[in-house]
């Protein structure tokens, strides 16, 4: 039997939620071979037919899906069923047992997440400031940052902030070049707001900085990627970390989300001081 399974991962809304998901859901299974096939803005009967005839001329098939209209959800099922096909609701079984520890009926209003509230022009917004405070731009508007984020070239200070910015942070991030690089606002005012330094084992930046220069067909430049000179910048960043007594995180085994994940944990903490 084939170890390779299609995946259809079936959404009513952009399926992002359900991306996600799986994400997390595969990792667990990694000695598994997947094709992933995925059909968004799933919102009709007929359009279930199709993807269960699809699955019907197929093996090893599983389908996940998040489908708000109970309606729909069921015919899927059923269908499903009828043609033994695993499948298998991520968010069904969650609204329900919500629904009824609130004493409260879903909405099952489709796309919610993505409904033009406040909270989502609030991310908007910070994804905005972000974009224009990236790499040490617009310093006089660092005081208004949620979140500012510090560290020597290839931390991921960039990554991080666009990530943090869609999670609604203002996040300003400031490349750290040598120590004069460090704004004059910041030294006045090291508790201006929550700072941040990013910092990674030298070695895991030469490599870093190497396949970016062969990314965009430039000649390596030695002093960007020489060792001992990345071992001095990244001590030298430590030492301004320790100095105005900033939070430091470790990005060299670190996913952007991971990064994220940490920073926004150190953000919460301080938030409640």
């Amino acid at each position: 039997m084939s170890n390779t399974y299609e995946i259809y991962l079936v959404s009513d809304s952009t399926g992002e939620t359900l991306d996600r998901i799986f994400l997390a859901l595969k990792a667990q299974f990694n000695k598994i071979d997947y094709k992933i096939y995925q059909y968004s803005f799933t919102r009709t009967e007929n359009q279930i037919v199709k993807i269960i005839d699809i699955c019907k001329k197929r093996k090893n098939c599983i389908i996940l899906y998040t489908i708000v209209d109970t309606k729909l959800a069921k015919i899927l099922n059923i269908k499903s069923q009828k043609e033994k096909i695993p499948c298998f609701g991520v968010l069904g079984e969650l609204i329900l047992s919500f629904s009824k520890l609130l004493n409260q009926k879903a909405s099952h209003i489709q796309s919610g997440q993505h409904v033009l509230d406040e909270d989502y022009y609030n991310r908007i917004e910070a994804i905005q400031f972000t974009m224009s405070h990236d790499d040490g731009n617009l310093i006089e508007g660092v005081t208004k940052s949620d979140i500012i984020l510090l560290g020597v070239s290839r931390t991921s200070k960039t990554p991080t902030s666009i990530y943090l910015a869609n999670r609604g942070y203002k996040t300003s991030n400031i490349p750290l070049v040598n120590k004069n690089s460090l704004p004059e606002i910041l030294k006045k005012k090291p508790k201006l707001t929550c700072i941040i330094g990013l910092t990674a084992e030298p070695q895991r930046l030469v490599d870093i900085r190497r396949n970016r220069m062969t990314s965009i067909k430039e000649k390596e430049n030695i002093t960007y990627t020489d060792f001992e000179l990345i071992s001095k910048e990244v001590e030298d960043a430590k030492k301004i970390f320790k100095k105005y007594n900033w939070p430091i995180v470790d990005v060299t085994r670190k996913s952007v989300e991971e990064t994220a994940a940490s920073v926004i944990k150190i953000y919460e903490i301080q938030k409640k001081k």
